[in-house]
């Protein structure tokens, strides 16, 4: 008697399975996220150091229908070798491929002073007190009705 429950428990999910485009679909949207490790007591200073880079650049980016969205989460529980910031930045489905227009669009809005300066705090600041642990490229999965 157990042994058939313990069988019958262990072969249900083999019966429930979900099917790919019937039962869930993949987002549109693409999320690139990176995870970040930062030396102690240089979080303000990689803060003050992403609002002038970072932040600015997807700003334009997000002006010109680049990308949705961005966003900067804090680990609020880091262990010991966890990251400390996660870097959020939402694509559009259509914009993942490399695209000359687009580099050319952001560069105009962006200029070339700025680019020189983002890679000087990145060569100077950022390689010291930061290192990035991870890139994922991630794909909501949405389960249909």
């Amino acid at each position: 008697m157990a042994f058939a429950l313990a069988a019958t428990v262990v072969a249900a999910p083999a019966s429930a399975q979900v099917r790919e485009y019937e039962d869930y679909e993949y987002s549109e949207s693409v999320v690139e996220l990176t995870t970040v490790r930062i030396e102690p007591g240089q979080l303000n200073t990689y803060l003050a150091g992403l609002e002038t880079t970072w932040v600015a650049a997807n700003e334009i980016a997000k002006g010109l229908g680049h990308i949705t969205d961005y966003g900067i989460y804090t680990n609020m529980a880091p262990s010991s070798g966890d990251f400390h910031l996660m870097l959020v930045i939402t694509f559009p489905g259509e914009n993942m491929q490399p695209s000359r227009a687009r580099y050319d669009e952001f560069m105009a809005a962006w200029g070339e002073a700025n680019m020189n300066r983002s890679n000087e705090t990145v060569v100077n600041i950022y390689n010291e007190i930061r290192e990035i642990q991870g890139v994922y490229m991630l794909r909501e999965l949405e389960f249909n009705d």
